[in-house]
């Protein structure tokens, strides 16, 4: 499959060169790289798709502005709206944060032991999906960087291997292929690990950040439905702060 690859790469520089332009200078850093640019580049293409589908699920599918959300529940819930509280997180399905309040209000009748064990429940049931697949990107990085390794010293030995054959005169144009097998290889693997690293700092940031909310507020809930149980009203909730 590889010397296919190169092959529509030698027809592709030879026939349009001019008007190509910065495509043509990529695909001829591919070409010089070897056979072990085409195999960082799946794994480029797999990092680029966790990164991707991470982001769409937690800043588009899994968010719900906690602070709004929470003031409008705890006034339905200390106006004796329970249903109508529950009605508002059926409305947000995906959100995690909705169906741990969501647990906690449909046992709000059962007592603050059953509310804290389905609050409890929900938040190991919908913690590990938030951080789900983002720790990929970390061994991700690092099966780039030893893939471009592997490319550079097969760069290196195919390069030494041929000076010992050739003339002197073709052995610096030789040297020159060799180097720069090897160097475009161990760029492309660490722009890779790079991209990689940026992603996984980025995402477990915003996955711990969406945990501690989570775990926050549902400890908000608990105190909420004890305050209720015990007779305060959202009229004592107002005149208190």
């Amino acid at each position: 499959m590889m010397p296919l690859v190169s092959e529509l790469l030698d027809v592709v520089l030879t026939q349009a060169p001019a008007k190509l332009g910065v495509v043509d200078s990529v695909i001829k850093f591919f070409k010089d790289g070897g056979p072990f640019m085409f195999v960082n580049l799946f794994w480029l293409a797999a990092a680029l798709a966790v990164a991707l589908e991470r982001v769409v699920t937690l800043m588009f599918r899994y968010n719900l502005n906690a602070p709004p959300f929470m003031e409008q529940v705890t006034k339905l819930v200390m106006t004796g709206n329970i249903d109508r509280a529950v009605k508002l997180c059926s409305a947000a399905p995906k959100s995690p944060l909705a169906k741990i309040i969501r647990a906690g209000l449909t046992r709000a009748h059962r007592g603050e032991i059953e509310v804290a064990k389905a609050v409890e429940e929900a938040l190991v049931e919908n913690s590990p999906p938030v951080g789900a697949r983002i720790p990929w990107l970390w061994s991700l990085a690092n099966i780039a960087t030893l893939v471009g390794l592997v490319g550079t010293i097969f760069g290196l030995i195919g390069t030494f291997q041929a000076l010992g054959n050739v003339p002197a005169e073709q052995k610096q144009a030789l040297l020159s292929d060799g180097i720069s097998k090897a160097m475009n290889n161990t760029a492309f693997a660490l722009s890779i690990a790079v991209l990689c690293i940026v992603f996984h700092l980025f995402l477990t940031s915003y996955a711990k950040g969406m945990v501690e909310s989570m775990e926050l507020n549902a400890l908000k809930l608990e105190n909420m439905l004890a305050r209720r149980a015990s007779g305060e009203t959202a009229h004592d909730e107002v005149r208190a702060a």
